[in-house]
């Protein structure tokens, strides 16, 4: 079997930014064991298939480890290699996901998404995280995620937590943040549990910032930055219970991946 695959950097000005995905256009589904194979095998935060259903597609997300119910970043790049690769012709796309219909559309020069909010909820601070960061966070909440916001986004830049402590937390992954002087906000994500030490870009997380960010600083508009290495700039809105999340991305690779099912 032959499969066609893209590697997009997804929130990203230019290639080497931003969030790598490997996004594998299907016309069914494979067996679940061969997309977690080919996941593990691509060793990316992110490998995402999908299929043709009704006006729109179904869409799944795998990490090198498990598959996932939210994802961000591979959904604006399964948008990108519809509208720039396959020659989807709207201007909006249609994702049946885990999480519910998912849209995402073209504005202007860049890709929108349409994701639910995912407000985080006062969550006691653990112990363990404290001791990864050697740092103590001025407020922590939780959803699907731990939220750990800093005093300072010295902080949040250059921290190294200690990746064996986090593993110990029991959520998907651990988002730290902090105001910003040049942007709204500045975040980092961390998921040792799902084989992801540290995450490029993080689309999902937004889902939970945004709403902590609008509750308090009194705005629903943002500028803001996922300081990783690499590093990627997302433009942000909370309208009702949704979160608009916007970026650009950039096609690396276009490959065929040759395997027996």
């Amino acid at each position: 079997m032959k499969i066609n695959v893209y590697q997009v950097d997804a929130f990203a000005n230019k290639p080497f930014e931003g969030n790598p995905a490997a996004i594998c256009p299907l016309q069914e589904w494979l067996p679940e064991q061969t997309m977690q194979a080919l996941a593990a095998e691509n060793n990316l935060s992110e490998t995402a298939f999908f299929v043709a259903e009704g006006d729109g597609f179904a869409l799944r997300w795998f990490t090198p480890a498990t598959e996932v119910d939210l994802c961000g970043h591979a959904t604006l790049a399964a948008a990108y290699v519809l509208f720039e690769e396959l020659d989807y012709q709207g201007e909006e796309i249609r994702f049946s996901t885990k999480s519910g219909t998912l849209s995402v559309m073209r504005n202007g020069d860049s890709l929108r998404m349409d994701f639910p909010a995912q407000p985080p909820l006062p969550f006691e601070l653990p112990a363990q995280l404290v001791e990864a960061f050697a740092a103590t966070p001025e407020d922590c909440l939780k959803f699907a995620d731990i939220v750990a916001v800093f005093p300072s986004e010295e902080l949040v830049r250059t921290a190294d937590p200690d990746m064996l402590l986090l593993a110990q937390l029991d959520c998907r992954g651990i988002i730290i943040t902090a105001e910003s002087t040049e942007y709204d906000f500045i975040a980092r994500w961390f998921g040792p549990r799902t084989g992801i030490e540290e995450d490029p870009v993080t689309g999902s997380a937004f889902t939970q910032l945004v709403p902590y960010w609008a509750n308090r600083l009194g705005k629903t508009e943002f500028r803001a930055k996922q300081v990783s290495e690499r590093g990627g700039e997302v433009t942000c809105e909370l309208v009702g219970d949704r979160v608009l999340i916007s970026g650009k991305a950039v096609l690396f690779m276009r490959g065929v991946i040759e395997i027996d099912v």
